[in-house]
This record gives structure tokens, C-alpha cells and sequence, in this order.
């Protein structure tokens, strides 16, 4: 199967699932209401994807963190995270119900990951290959910390049901956040 092929098909699965959690909570969904909603047999689902959690980590990789990367390797944080947080809310009744996952797997631990990986990535990319000052600030540290700060605060926004702050405005208060210190955020308070 062509590399085209396969996508299509990834997207009509993700597809099912998204239409289907929105009559239902993502953990009742079974892989055969996603292959039946999607006309495939439960084969193609493993030929593709592990599980359904495997499914929405492909739905965050390719509809949240895909389409931001080329702003982020342009240094265009803000509007990176703009973007994000739109593709978010055009998708919100998914991400509501994803955000609910309970059980072995949760959407924080299946987003952790993707954002974390996407950090590594832009890290490994753009290192000059210096030392940090800093021997406990690896890669590794770097990444898990905004992924946790982005993670932290995209999941609030999606918790409080995004309906009161405006993607923009979010991300402007994420960007106040990483940018400022302490310091600086308690003597504007």
C-alpha cells in the first residue's frame, strides 16, 4: 500500500472516531464501531494502528502538532500555539471527550508523549551542540518541561470548555507565562 493509501485511511478511521465520540465517551467506543462507522474490516484497524489510543495519537500528531511545525522552526511560537489551539477548538467536542479518558491510558499521558517527541525533534534539529551550563539540562529535561507547561495549560483551556478565552487569548497568556519569571509575574500581580 502506497504511503498515500495508508493515510487515507488512517483519516477515515480518525475520522470515525471523532464522529463517534460524539455520542459517546471514547472508552466505551470499540474498534468495531470504528471500522463499521468507517466501512473497513478490523483487520485494516490493526494493519494501522495498535489500539484506539494509538488512533488519537495520530489524530494530535497530524491535526495539532503537524500543521505547527513549520511556525515553530520559523520561531513563530505564538502563532504556532495559536494555530494549535484553533485546530483544537474547531475539533472541541472530540478533545472535551478525549480529555475524559480513564483508565490505562489517558489523553494527557497519549498527548505528553506527542508534544514531547515533537520537542526532542525541534531540539535535535536546531542544537548547536554545546554543552549546557547546566549538566541536568538535557534535551530530554528541556523537552519534558514545556511539554508538561503546554500540556498543563492546553488541557485547562479545554477543561474550563473554551468557550470564555479565545484561542489567541490563551495562547497569549501561555506565551506571558514562558516568557516571564516569577519575579516578574508576582510584581505585576
Amino acid at each position: 500500500m502506497t504511503q498515500q493509501g495508508k493515510n487515507a485511511i488512517d483519516l477515515v478511521l480518525a475520522e470515525s472516531l471523532i464522529e463517534l465520540s460524539a455520542k459517546k465517551p471514547i472508552d466505551k467506543i470499540t474498534i468495531k464501531e470504528i471500522t463499521d462507522k468507517a466501512g473497513v474490516i478490523r483487520p485494516t484497524f490493526y494493519n494501522h494502528f495498535q489500539d484506539k489510543y494509538e488512533l488519537i495519537e495520530w489524530i494530535i500528531k497530524s491535526e495539532l502538532l503537524e500543521p505547527i511545525k513549520p511556525l515553530l522552526n520559523a520561531g513563530m511560537i505564538f502563532e504556532a500555539i495559536v494555530l494549535m489551539l484553533n485546530n483544537i477548538s474547531a475539533n472541541s467536542v472530540f478533545y472535551k471527550k478525549a480529555l475524559k479518558l480513564e483508565g490505562a491510558v489517558t489523553f494527557n499521558q497519549i498527548a505528553m508523549k506527542c508534544v514531547y517527541e515533537m520537542f526532542m525533534n525541534i531540539i535535535n534539529e536546531k542544537s548547536t551542540g554545546k554543552k549546557s551550563k547546566y549538566r541536568w539540562l538535557t534535551p530530554e529535561v528541556i523537552s519534558t518541561y514545556y511539554a508538561q507547561s503546554l500540556c498543563f495549560i492546553t488541557e485547562g483551556w479545554i477543561a474550563q470548555g473554551m468557550d470564555d478565552i479565545e484561542p489567541k487569548e490563551m495562547a497569549e497568556a501561555y506565551m506571558y507565562l514562558i516568557t516571564r519569571s516569577m519575579d516578574d509575574i508576582l510584581s505585576e500581580l
